[in-house]
């Protein structure tokens, strides 16, 4: 067997990647960071638009749950790494942060380069060795052992390796689902790999005249049997081709399977903060002589005032009590529950994380090492595991790091 040149190869410049290898050369590993891009951290120049949410400011259980039912597994990643343990690791690396609304951390800048600039800095300090450009083209094992990595000009060889690639979101940033490859060559098993956090198209083309409103608190549910069960609540936005705000980005995870599976997903919308059709009668009332554009305009932009009283075919120059019996009921039903039908959505091309990944059920959650494989480690998005906007998925790269990097 060739001589080991490291002690640890990670495999990915992402988040997880970059905080692994410096915790692993801080604690006196031979380090290299092999990145297929020509610089550093693509996704993570993107986060949040540029603005690079961090994390929030969640108990370690409440920010579990927001994760579902694998939820779980990130306890031990986050008791030794919450965001607490970020804002002063990146303290420490030069990077100043703050909560302006009390839950969600930015660094001050509210610019992701900065947070790059910084963890290529610290990279630099501790002695990890850097090469970009370099493709990692698989996993290089014996006798389930891990021996190191194969790229497309050479053969590298360490006894620890972290496969940090992320998953299929932000494919135009270099996404390619290597580490999902590189997995399942070894017997691990993927899940089911779906786009997430994503624009959704729908049927409907009456959304693209309001595509300039946007829906405080709207309540989304899927009108499927399979479903009753499923809602999500949030800022909601009109697209010309269909929905998207964070209601919608983090309800986009529980659609997508179903897209995949029956062409279309209807769904229900309640815009009006969660009143019934009892409270929209009683609000109706208490405007006896306005039109119904001018009674309903105190809930909803106009613009889509318009678009739903033409759906319910409801003359909105009228008074409500001078409409058909039929159509007062109907418009009072819509407005309650506003039909759409999810129809396509943009593609991993601008998703910006991925449902699915390695089984939680192959990794162990005080290492992040492979069950099957000794000396492989997975962290960050590549694994079956992610949350929803605000911060989520960026503490979750950044603590599974973290532990993987201590290489326990």
């Amino acid at each position: 067997m060739e001589k080991n040149e490291y002690d640890l190869i990670v495999v990915g410049s992402g988040a997880a990647g970059m905080i692994a290898a410096i915790v692993a050369a801080r604690n006196g590993k031979k380090v290299l960071l092999c990145e297929q891009q020509a610089k550093l951290g693509p996704k993570l120049k993107a986060t949040g638009g540029g603005k690079c949410n961090l994390t929030n400011t969640l108990s370690n259980e409440d920010f579990m749950n927001r994760f579902g039912k694998n939820g779980r597994f990130m306890q031990d990643a986050l008791n030794e790494f919450d965001y607490q343990d970020l804002i002063s690791f990146l303290k420490d690396i030069g990077v100043e942060t703050h909560i302006p609304d009390g839950f969600r951390v930015f660094p001050i800048s509210h610019n992701s380069g900065t947070i790059i600039k910084a963890l290529e800095e610290e990279l630099y300090n501790v002695n990890v060795e850097v090469k970009n450009n370099t493709k990692v083209e698989d996993l290089i094992c014996e006798k389930e052992t891990i021996k190191g990595v194969k790229t497309s000009t050479n053969n590298i060889y360490a006894p620890k390796v972290i496969v940090a690639t992320g998953g299929l979101g932000f494919s135009m940033l270099g996404a390619n689902g290597d580490g999902f490859d590189f997995a399942k060559s070894l017997g691990h098993k993927i899940t089911e790999l779906y786009p997430a956090m994503l624009p959704l198209i729908t049927k409907e083309k009456w959304v693209a005249n309001c595509k300039a409103d946007t829906i405080a608190k709207a309540i989304v549910k899927i009108d499927l049997k399979k479903a009753k069960n499923l809602k999500a609540v949030g800022d909601l936005i009109f697209t010309p081709k269909g929905v998207r705000g964070p209601v919608i980005l983090d309800f986009s995870r529980e659609i997508t399977p179903f897209l995949e599976k029956y062409g279309e997903v209807p769904l229900l919308i309640n815009m009006i903060k969660g009143m019934n059709e009892e409270d929209v009668f009683k609000h109706i009332k208490s405007y006896p002589e306005k039109t119904v554009e001018e009674t309903l305009n105190f809930l909803l932009p106009n613009s889509v005032v318009k678009e739903l009283c033409l759906i319910a075919q409801a003359n909105n120059t009228k008074k409500f009590k001078d409409l058909d019996g039929q159509v007062r009921e109907k418009l009072v039903k819509i407005l309650v529950n506003t039909p759409l039908t999810v129809i396509d959505h943009v593609g991993f091309e601008k998703a910006m994380i991925t449902r699915g990944g390695v089984s939680l059920k192959e990794i162990n959650p005080k290492t992040m090492q492979s069950k099957i494989i000794d000396g492989l480690y997975f962290c960050g998005e590549v694994m079956d595991l992610d949350g929803p906007c605000g911060g989520y998925n960026l503490q979750w790269s950044f603590a599974s790091g973290n532990l993987a990097g201590k290489l326990l």
